[in-house]
């Protein structure tokens, strides 16, 4: 049987680090990026005698989470004691929430071949962060880093509703935009702040679900993408074998592009739950989470509405502006210093996407700001600079950010409108192009976009376009 013979059932579990100055039972801090074990107390580091204290702000920032993407709020909750040993979680349990999470049975809608499809939420619950491992390959060894332990995390659980790798990498983009518009999770990849457990399973139409294997901490679009279709195919080819998938955890190697096996598939049982006894319960009133959902701010949907009815831009531009923050935000601020939505809008969706598609680069880290992105758009609504030489400009605003009319001083990129000097190199171009000359009077326009690029190349695209072509077509016509 083929491919096509299976349908394929992916679910996906969302580990999004909170943004929130401390973690969630004490007041260490949580920047990333710190020396080894800097950021620790006694609490995090689970130490004989001590008592966590919950974080009120990682409640508020959950219930913000479970708003957004249309849970249901408990109000009544409570956190639970999660038992499994590894060397990074330093009490050997994990405070969790079991049976009573914070926020349940939502949903998202996501964009796909056929349309728009909603994804249920099954909950999103509090946890804290395990430590890390730093393996030491020329040691032999692990040494362990507490400065995550403790850092507060929301999971969400998805239902089994996604059927490819495509729908997947939509959902958990959608996911990272609403988290990122609500300000509750930085939701850096690379460093992971959002990373994701994948469970995948295939079965014949008709037929029960098939057992699910599950991939771990996968921060990357591109790797997830790639690990589905591949363990998709390892279970087709393991089941027209005659084999049997074995449900058990597993690990994903970017490098051979294969899985491997971690462990055993652990269910519920096997964590032994039970509630905390060091942490009441989590009474929520009405008002209190009134008064959340009065803060929450414009979500993708509401702001790429909004700007189609303002700035009239494309449904497609519209979707891919909106899908990060720090692109919608990017925009909305540049157009406040130079007022021209459509130069902007260009600018994103084409010479700024394909520089952050080909560095892999997430939109929050653009080391420009919106004042030298609208001040780039001005200068060639001026006509100070072409709009090739604003696309070097781009590159050094990429490289090394500063203020574009430094760039172009430093580098000698002011656009020649000079009609003398623009003249001379005109009748240059033409003496040096006879044919490019009787093409033209010939009927061929294409001659003329010839003639310009030429002029183009010999001023290293200084030369002012729209004057070299009402210049080159004066001389033509004589």
């Amino acid at each position: 049987m083929s491919r096509e013979d299976y349908e394929v059932v992916i679910g996906l579990e969302v580990h999004a680090e909170l943004s929130t100055k401390t973690k969630i039972f004490c007041s260490c801090p949580t920047e990333f990026g710190a020396l080894p074990n800097t950021h620790t107390c006694p609490i995090c580091m689970a130490m004989p005698g001590t008592l966590p204290v919950l974080n009120e702000k990682v409640v508020e920032y959950a219930v913000k989470a479970g708003l957004a993407t249309n849970c249901e709020i408990s109000r009544n909750s409570k956190n639970d004691r999660k038992n499994y040993y590894y060397p990074d979680l330093p009490k050997s349990y994990q405070i969790s929430q079991f049976d009573k999470p914070l926020c349940k049975d939502g949903h998202v809608e996501i964009e796909t071949k056929e349309g728009k499809k909603t994804i249920r939420i099954e909950r999103i619950h509090i946890e804290e962060d395990a430590g890390k491992l730093n393996h030491d390959d020329f040691g032999g060894g692990s040494l362990v880093d507490l400065n995550r332990a403790g850092v507060p995390l929301i999971e969400t659980v998805s239902k089994p509703d996604m059927r490819s790798a495509e729908e997947a990498e939509s959902y958990l983009r959608k996911l990272k935009s609403i988290f990122e518009y609500i300000e509750v999770s930085d939701c850096k990849m690379q460093e992971g702040s959002l990373r994701a457990d994948v469970n995948v399973s295939v079965h014949k139409p008709g037929e029960p679900f098939g057992t699910r294997t599950e991939m771990k901490n996968m921060n990357s679009f591109r790797s997830i993408v790639r690990a589905i279709e591949y363990e998709v195919n390892r279970q087709i080819d393991v089941i027209e074998d005659g084999g049997v998938i074995e449900q058990e955890t597993l690990r994903w190697d970017d490098v051979s592009g294969k899985t491997f096996p971690m462990r055993d598939k652990e269910d519920a049982q096997d964590y032994r739950y039970f509630p905390d006894p060091d942490l009441v319960a989590i009474k929520l009133s009405d008002e209190y989470i009134e008064n959340i959902k009065n803060t929450l701010p414009e979500l993708p949907e509401s702001r790429k509405q909004r700007y189609l009815e303002d700035y009239q831009l494309s449904e497609k531009d519209a979707k891919l502006i909106t899908s990060s923050k720090y692109l919608s935000d990017l925009f909305e601020q540049s157009i406040k210093v130079c007022n021209n939505p459509k130069a902007v809008n260009n600018w994103i969706i084409s010479d700024i996407s394909r520089i952050l598609n080909e560095t892999e680069m997430d939109p929050i880290e653009i080391p420009f700001d919106s004042n030298q992105l609208g001040k780039l758009v001005i200068l060639i609504d001026k006509g100070t600079i072409s709009s090739s030489i604003g696309k070097k400009v781009l590159v050094e605003l990429f490289e090394n950010p500063r203020d574009p009319e430094e760039i172009i001083k430093e580098k000698g990129w002011i656009q020649i409108s000079d009609e003398g000097a623009i003249k001379e190199v005109v009748l240059k171009i033409l003496e040096a192009n006879p044919q490019s000359i009787a093409d033209y009077k010939g009927g061929k326009d294409k001659a003329l976009g010839f003639l310009v690029g030429q002029a183009m190349k010999e001023t290293k695209g200084k030369a002012n376009p729209q004057m070299l072509n009402k210049m080159f077509i004066e001389e033509l016509k004589k």
